[in-house]
């Protein structure tokens, strides 16, 4: 809990959904004396697509108090070790590579690995392929939880979900700390004469609802960033093509891998989230080089589904960011804020860290409104363009010959920092201090550039083929084996232990 001068405002977040509910549980719970509201539209649906977390989400339910066992039978959730991706390269022995999320286990294997890239970029052949290095490679592959056996070991991971059924569990959890909620839409946003910031709004039923700070969770929409105050966008166009998704759900895997998949397709990638009761499939696409029907034959094709039947969801996408997140009494909270495709799954993480972060920033010596506005976008946009550089290193990275869209895809535009990257490793240079001298801009780690790069098979030399780390591999697939247990059974038994608790 923060004791700082939140706890005195009168607060209004617009728009509900996964953002809106996870910014008031946030708010609420580190400032409980706040008054926070959230008006919901019913005119509104939420888009639900977005089904994957990074472990930020994991350290959002710690700081709220709410355990795996809780909230995971009730949002058909999952867990998830990391990301595969196949098809992004087509360099003999590095088609598809794991990207995990760390922990203590990795630390034996994983530095044998760092040693044997910094090699293989001077051209000696070494065994470089990141899969045979990590747990949660093996983990995720045996459908195992990584959730480890033994609790003092400190095992990073994240989610899989349904996220309609998330928004609607957070907005219980908010309810129960006392945010209220009111069911209406905005038709009118006044501002204040003298300083331009917002005193009031006009709802449809309520009437008018006045507050001292605003926070704008209404989605591409942006009501009070962008139609109110029409706030800078910077577009990330250049840097990432993609602009349209089609989605569609096929029944649960057999095996529960702990793993979202994004496999590579002709004009852009597909992915897979497995939950519970059913698996979550999209095509993230560029509407430049495909339409929205050779889209959804393409995916539907690569699923091996029937278009009869199929419940198909086309969507839009508008990729960059405001450059004020907080700007006068509204602070901009997910797609409102903008958006980064969603090849990380960093769509919640930026989110929470954007809460966190305003949050964090009162002073109470200070009155509410002259607090570090500043500060705060600053730390916001440096994430946000951190993980831009990450997610386009995918695609400039990637090595496919075979349609325009991946050719161009290379030859595209590189954000400042990634190009400083790209540069030190194609020349071999000395990489973890170009990793240590750039760190204040990375959202991303020394073990994650090594992994994509590595991944890939992005080296000179012919030498650097895939040769198998069998040792290593063997020791990773044993301490999975050893330290996790059987993902469905763990999942099943978090569902026995809700349905008893309801009964008692």
């Amino acid at each position: 809990m923060i004791n700082n001068s939140l706890n005195g405002l009168n607060l209004i977040i617009v728009g509900g959904g996964t953002a809106g509910w996870m910014a008031a549980n946030l708010i609420k719970h580190h400032c409980p004396d706040a008054e926070v509201t959230l008006i919901e539209s019913d005119k509104v649906a939420p888009i639900g697509v977005g089904e994957g977390s990074t472990p930020y989400l994991k350290q959002f339910f710690n700081t709220l108090g709410v355990e795996d066992s809780v909230w995971m039978p009730e949002c058909d959730a999952t867990y998830k070790a990391g990301i595969r991706f196949p098809g992004w390269s087509e360099v003999s022995g590095f088609e598809s590579y794991f990207h995990p999320f760390f922990s203590e286990l990795d630390i034996p294997t994983a530095e044998p690995f760092f040693e044997f890239s910094k090699k293989a970029l001077r051209g000696v052949g070494q065994p470089v392929h990141p899969d045979d290095y990590f747990v949660n490679q093996p983990l995720a592959a045996l459908g195992l939880a990584p959730v480890a056996k033994d609790p003092s070991l400190n095992i990073d991971y994240g989610y899989h979900f349904d996220a309609v059924k998330l928004g609607q569990f957070l907005k219980r959890n908010a309810q129960n700390l006392g945010v209220k909620c009111v069911i209406d839409h905005v038709d009118k946003v006044f501002l204040n004469d003298k300083d331009g910031a917002i005193k009031a709004l006009q709802t449809r039923t309520s009437g008018l609802m006045r507050a001292n700070m605003f926070v704008d969770c209404t989605g591409f929409s942006g009501l009070l960033s962008q139609q109110t105050y029409a706030l800078t966008f910077k577009s990330y166009a250049d840097y990432l093509f993609n602009d349209r998704a089609v989605t569609v759900m096929t029944k649960a895997d057999s095996t529960l891998q702990a793993q979202t998949t994004s496999t590579a397709l002709k004009n852009g990638w597909a992915w897979k989230i497995p939950l519970q009761s059913r698996t979550g499939n999209g095509y993230v696409y560029s509407s430049k080089y495909c339409s929205n029907d050779q889209a959804e034959h393409e995916l539907l094709s690569f699923l091996g589904a029937e278009k009869q039947g199929a419940n198909v969801r086309h969507l839009s996408m508008k990729v960059g960011r405001l450059s004020e997140h907080w700007h006068k009494n509204c602070l901009s909270v997910g797609l409102s804020q903008g958006f980064i495709e969603p090849l990380e799954a960093t769509a919640l993480m930026l989110v929470q860290y954007t809460v966190d972060t305003f949050i964090r920033s009162f002073d109470s010596a200070k009155p509410v409104l002259e607090n570090n506005q500043q500060q705060v976008n600053d730390k916001v946009n440096c994430l946000t363009d951190g993980v831009l550089d990450y997610i386009c290193a995918h695609y400039r990275m990637n090595s496919r010959s075979d349609t325009a869209y991946w050719r161009d895809c290379r030859d595209a535009p590189v954000p400042p920092t990634l190009a400083i990257l790209i540069e030190a490793w194609r020349k071999g240079e000395d990489f973890d201090a170009v990793l240590q001298h750039q760190h204040n801009e990375l959202a991303y780690l020394r073990p994650s550039w090594y992994v994509l790069l590595a991944g890939m098979g992005c080296f000179k030399s012919s030498n650097c083929h895939r040769q198998f780390d069998q040792i290593a591999a063997a020791k990773c697939k044993a301490k999975a084996q050893h330290a996790f247990p059987d993902q469905r059974t763990l999942l099943k038994a978090y569902s026995e232990r809700v349905k008893a608790k309801a009964k008692s």
